[in-house]
């Protein structure tokens, strides 16, 4: 694969983040990149990617440097995230997995809390996750079932979760649990709780197989009788979906950048593939029709760049946040899945070869359409949100 195009270049991109793109360029080209084929056919959890991420102070440093990170800020964590997804998305995942959900508890939680959970992961020595989603429901926040009652000084947690990453590798989990029944206050009826793994009654095994993403590991929980102290409620009881609705304002930026090194990959594909292969006795980018068409790529990519950049600063600045989330987290997801679809095209019969990066760049972009939110449910908080 050649590095001609930089689609990826550092012009949009902050001068104070600037520096963390080229580290994180640098350590996709020496570690994610050699090793994304392997990793996806093997569907291995890579270890020793996520040891040499945390060597290189680029996993879980968006945690705040009173809590042992570098205290990354958005625009710097969208930098590193567009570059780690266009080397491969299964491991970008499970690199950014591994501080996932922290901060709920470092802008919520307590000083406590955050010694005792948020330090470990920004050593290195731990990893979190994030259970939300349920087998029966998905982006429909306050329709959760998993239950947390209170009794004494503790929390009794019962019920499942789904799609959770980490759930068998992480230490902790941030746990999203409904704690009261006000059908007038549907908004107020759930709480976030911090849950050790080795709690007696947590219970995670791995989903089975999936087609994308296969570097990354997602776990179906059960909770059953699980006690927590009830100091490991995060903030206040009733608070989890308004603290939830916030987080995900900042992740859904981040899955944008999932969706721009998608793309840039798709693109990057395309390109060298039209400019060398030969049909009819020219190279295929000599025809309009395919000329056209990688224009129409990269009109829709730098559309997508432009946009998620301009929504970084707003959701940063909380200026209409949930908006400009929604919007970047929809716009630059779906162009993912519109380019990697004509990069196949483009490809013919090569692109279903397993070896083949566009094949695997294809299957990935099916996803991030999907979770921290489907798309569908984007476009309701865009029309609700509308300035």
């Amino acid at each position: 694969m050649t590095h001609d195009m930089d689609l990826l270049d550092d012009q949009l991109v902050p001068d104070h983040a600037r520096e963390i793109k080229t580290e994180a360029r640098a350590f996709a080209r020496d570690h994610i990149e050699p090793n994304a084929q392997e990793y996806f056919q093997a569907g291995e959890y890579p270890e020793d990617i996520l040891e040499a991420g945390r060597d290189a102070g680029l996993v879980a440093q968006d945690i705040p440097e009173e809590w042992g990170g570098r205290g990354f800020d958005l625009a710097q964590i969208l930098a590193l995230t567009e570059e780690f997804y266009r080397a491969d998305a299964g491991i970008a995942l499970t690199l950014q997995l591994a501080s996932f959900g922290c901060e709920i508890t470092y802008e919520h939680g307590t000083d406590e809390q955050c010694e005792e959970y948020i330090r470990p992961v920004a050593e290195g020595e731990q990893r979190s996750g994030l259970a939300v989603s349920e087998p029966d429901t998905g982006s429909d926040l306050a329709g959760m079932q998993t239950r947390a009652e209170r009794d004494g000084d503790e929390y009794v947690i019962n019920g499942e979760k789904y799609w959770v990453g980490n759930g068998v590798e992480a230490d902790w989990i941030t746990v999203y649990a409904r704690t009261g029944d006000n059908e007038d206050n549907p908004y107020g009826n759930h709480s976030l709780f911090i849950v050790p793994t080795d709690t007696d009654g947590y219970d995670a095994e791995h989903i089975p197989e999936k087609m994308a993403m296969r570097a990354s590991k997602q776990a179906h929980i059960e909770f059953d009788d699980c006690r927590i102290p009830a100091a490991n409620l995060i903030g206040v009881e009733g608070a989890g979906f308004m603290l939830l609705a916030d987080f995900f304002n900042h992740g859904r930026i981040a899955v944008a950048g999932h969706g721009l090194g998608l793309a840039a990959a798709a693109i990057e594909e395309a390109w060298d593939f039209t400019h060398d292969r030969e049909e009819f006795g020219r190279t295929i980018s000599d025809f309009q029709s395919v000329q056209h068409g990688l224009a129409d790529m990269l009109l829709e990519f730098e559309s997508a760049r432009t946009l998620t950049w301009r929504a970084c600063e707003n959701v940063a600045n909380r200026d209409d946040a949930g908006y400009w989330a929604a919007i970047a987290k929809t716009k630059a997801t779906e162009t993912a899945v519109d380019v990697a679809e004509q990069s196949m095209q483009f490809h013919g019969g090569r692109s279903v070869l397993d070896e083949r990066r566009i094949a695997r760049v294809y299957r990935d972009a099916r996803v991030p359409v999907i979770y921290e939110g489907a798309n569908e449910i984007q476009r309701n908080l865009i029309y609700r949100h509308a300035p």
